[in-house]
């Protein structure tokens, strides 16, 4: 395909027709990266916590807002760097946001009180927030439609992978050296953003949007000549029922005729998600310090035990969900969860062992949620439209993640444990309703048939 011919029909056929390749796995290895320093420096607040208000003497109260603080700053990140990618591209901003979120990491750890850390861990979440959406996009325009789920979710993955690795790394360095080291640890990835930028090539699938035909084409060819070096063969290009549009888009066709439904389902339903990830996730350590009274070791140590539920829930999304599609699984998961967190609730004062295994299972279903949002929601809108309507849902699930900490402190310092998860449970059949009666399936067609 010579330059002067291409057209952005061309482009995205070309991209369709890529077979798995070690090229694909590099990019996913590489913005993977940065993803997994994304979720370990968010869960680092939550394994901190113990130490801080041991060393602070905070109320649930306080507590609640620390743990939501960052949340509010990721919800500004998510639509202002998602807007910003439409303008900028995918790549350069998901560089930026790294930049952001690694260097606000180590200021944190020159903080002295609850004003100076709030500040800085919302100032960090401008650059958390900023970077999964964008980040997602930019790998869901390189996947193909017959294995898209697959090929972005097992990417995704890779946040609860740093949940995961902040949860225990925190059991060792934490009582150790401190509340500081987690935040120094989430520091080194600063440097990645050069390799990132270094590394890898602009979406061609924007670039075709924006009428830069010639990079999108030159772009594509390079992948091409590299996956054929692997001695792998390219099948002939996927013919496409629709011509994609060249044109930018703007942020109000989010609320026009044809997107607003999606819209209004996609805000909802990253609102519910963002609240039960942030919920069980943020509060779990304290709720075990706090009121079973376990030592700081042990109650990070449970902690590893519910975030490795986590990350099995986006492992058996990513390997099921081209099979089951994403309507079907999003509402289980909501309604496991609603099941998981109601039994708490009736419980009243429930025991140890109880809290521990049914969030442990809650955490699996809530996980895999929050994961595929990362995958439905670009698909939901066309590529001129991609990364601003990501955004736009992403601060909604960060809004929900936000709040979260904070309502589940007010409800335990005035009703108990209970409560908390009795109305964390309702917030769960919210989502499972709203997901079943009004969602759009999108499995295993092409992202310009989809969305025009």
């Amino acid at each position: 395909m010579t330059t002067e011919t291409a057209t952005a029909r061309d482009i995205v056929e070309r991209i369709e027709r890529l077979p798995t390749s070690w090229w694909l796995i590099k990019t996913r290895i590489i913005v993977g990266t940065a993803t997994f320093f994304d979720g370990f420096d968010g869960l680092a607040i939550a394994v901190a916590m113990p130490a801080i208000i041991a060393a602070w003497h905070l109320a649930p109260q306080n507590v609640g807002i620390l743990l939501g603080a960052g949340s509010f700053g990721q919800a500004a990140g998510a639509i202002f760097f998602g807007w910003l990618a439409e303008r900028w591209g995918r790549l350069p901003v998901a560089c930026l946001t790294v930049a952001l979120f690694s260097i606000t990491s180590l200021l944190c750890v020159f903080a002295w009180d609850f004003n100076s850390l709030l500040a800085l861990r919302v100032l960090q979440g401008i650059g958390l927030g900023g970077e999964v959406p964008v980040a997602a996009t930019y790998i869901s325009e390189f996947a193909k439609a017959r294995n898209r789920g697959s090929f972005v979710l097992v990417y995704e993955t890779i946040f609860g992978v740093g949940i995961f690795i902040a949860s225990l790394i925190g059991v060792w360095i934490v009582p150790s050296y401190g509340w500081q080291s987690i935040f120094l640890v989430g520091a080194l990835p600063a440097l990645l953003a050069i390799w990132m930028r270094r590394s890898l090539p602009e979406s061609p699938r924007w670039l075709a949007s924006q009428g830069r035909l010639a990079e999108a084409d030159r772009i594509v060819t390079d992948i091409e000549d590299a996956i054929r070096a692997e001695g792998k063969v390219l099948p002939e290009p996927v013919r496409l029922d629709v011509a994609p549009r060249t044109e930018r888009g703007s942020w109000t066709e989010l609320f026009g005729n044809f997107y607003l439904g999606r819209t209004i389902v996609a805000w909802s339903v990253c609102l519910c998600a963002g609240f039960l990830s942030h919920g069980v996730t943020q509060w779990l350590p304290s709720i075990l310090s706090t009121v079973f009274h376990l030592d700081l070791r042990s109650s990070l140590s449970y902690s590893v035990l519910s975030t490795t539920m986590a990350i099995g829930g986006g492992l058996g999304c990513a390997l099921l969900i081209d099979w089951t599609g994403r309507r079907n699984w999003i509402v289980l998961s909501f309604a496991a969860c609603a099941a998981c967190f109601f039994i708490i609730g009736w419980a009243g004062q429930p025991g140890l062992a109880l809290v521990i295994v049914l969030t442990t299972v809650g955490r699996f279903f809530s996980s895999s949620t929050v994961t595929l949002m990362y995958l439905y929601i670009p698909e939901l809108y066309p590529t001129r439209l991609r990364a601003t309507g990501n955004g736009a849902a992403g601060t909604w699930l960060r809004i929900g993640n936000g709040i979260a900490p904070a309502i589940v402190g007010f409800i335990l310092a005035s009703d108990g444990i209970g409560a908390a998860f009795m109305m964390l449970g309702g917030v769960a059949i919210v989502g499972a309703l709203a997901f079943w009666c009004f969602a759009y399936e999108t499995n295993r067609r092409v992202l310009e048939e989809i969305s025009p």
